[in-house]
């Protein structure tokens, strides 16, 4: 990490850590109480709650780094946004496509009900994963014959949320990189498949499991589609954190879940045919420039983000400010020695942070799936 970005880091993560923790104290104090009387009762406190953490991540795109993101699609769908429960589907192009979503669910105003499944490790993180598991994100392990369980289980618990919620799931199953696109490529020409110029291959277990189990109560499917533009470098955390800023492109098409198909292959089929037609929309737009024939939606920059980011700053430096007085920590060198390892602490933990969502640091590709329909080796992966 450069001098510069270490400047910039360790002011923020503390900001980020501190008021993480405290978030993730109240949520577990809501956990034990509440959730046990009325889940729907902790939903929605959780709601306000981890908004106060993640707000902070939508400050650092609109405001810190600038971050432009252009929303096309149709005024009904954009309408509905955000007041129905929805499936998200989405091609895993950058290193903050999750970012990108959460910037567009809180435009929507369902930041705190947006939902995704997850690889099992990120739970793990330091705040903000924790954070998601007090909002009912689903963790799996890539192994279907545990996954398989877990996906059923938390689909039932998602029968009775009462808020509109936001459920991503990227069926790539990992971020996109050259030497997954090659990987994607060579397997694609051996299985005559339509060869991905600009997706992977789509891991479609998963999805048919969310639908045949959804179906009932989760009225559309959302299919994303995320492009940069080829002349400006992906977006990432540490390109954040410098305040480089760049502009993401989201298409969104809504699909009735009544439209899809009723057997497992046909559900699988029509996830492939998604991710086809997510292709050539993708080569277009890298070839002509033309990214989508849907309306391109006014998102705004909404400023609850950087209220919030204030009031942390207040609140933190106020509590630091009376905790040095009442302690004269920096008047011992065992206080400076505690003040600096702490320090280096919030700087070891961003750095976990960034690196974890960096693309080098995902999935690997020199295990191809041997054959599309053994879907418990995709999801391994």
């Amino acid at each position: 990490m450069a001098i510069p970005a270490v400047l910039v880091v360790v002011p923020l993560g503390m900001l980020f850590i501190l008021s993480g923790l405290i978030v993730n104290l109240i949520q577990a104090v809501f956990f034990i109480l509440v959730r046990p009387l009325s889940k729907n009762m902790y939903r929605r406190i959780n709601k306000i709650v981890a908004e106060l953490l993640w707000l902070e991540l939508i400050w650092l795109i609109d405001w810190w780094a600038g971050v432009k993101v252009e929303v096309y699609t149709d005024s009904e769908t954009f309408q509905l946004m955000g007041k129905e429960h929805a499936l998200l589907i989405c091609n895993h192009r950058s290193d903050i496509d999750w970012l990108v979503g959460w910037i567009v669910a809180q435009r929507s105003g369902c930041l705190g009900s947006t939902l995704a499944i997850m690889k099992k490790a990120a739970k793990c993180l330091p705040v903000i994963g924790w954070s998601m598991w007090f909002s009912d994100y689903l963790f799996l392990e890539r192994n279907w014959a545990k996954d398989e369980s877990t996906l059923q289980s938390g689909f039932r618990q998602l029968e009775d949320f009462s808020l509109p919620f936001w459920l991503a799931l990227f069926v790539e199953g990992t971020r996109f990189t050259q030497a997954k696109l090659l990987a994607a490529q060579n397997y694609a020409a051996s299985r005559g498949l339509p060869i991905p110029r600009n997706v992977l291959i789509p891991r479609t277990k998963g999805f048919v499991s969310a639908v045949s189990h959804m179906r009932s109560f989760v009225p559309a499917i959302y299919d994303c589609t995320v492009a940069v533009p080829r002349n400006q470098h992906p977006p990432t955390m540490l390109r954040i954190f410098r305040a480089q800023s760049s502009v993401v492109k989201v298409q969104i098409r809504r699909h009735s879940m009544q439209e899809l198909p009723e057997t497992v292959d046909g559900i699988a089929q029509w996830c492939k045919d998604v991710f086809v037609t997510k292709d050539a929309l993708l080569e277009r737009y890298f070839c002509k420039d033309s990214f989508s024939d849907l309306q391109q939606q006014d998102i705004g920059r909404p400023k609850k983000s950087l209220f919030v980011v204030i009031s942390w700053i207040c609140l933190l430096v106020y509590c630091i400010v009376i905790f040095f007085q009442w302690s004269s920590l920096l008047s011992s060198w065992e206080g400076i020695a505690f003040s600096a390892i702490f320090l280096v602490l919030v700087t070891i933990v961003m750095q976990i942070l960034i690196q974890s969502s960096e693309s080098e640091g995902s999935t690997p590709v020199s295990i191809l799936p041997q054959d599309l329909t053994e879907e418990e080796k995709l999801l391994q992966k």
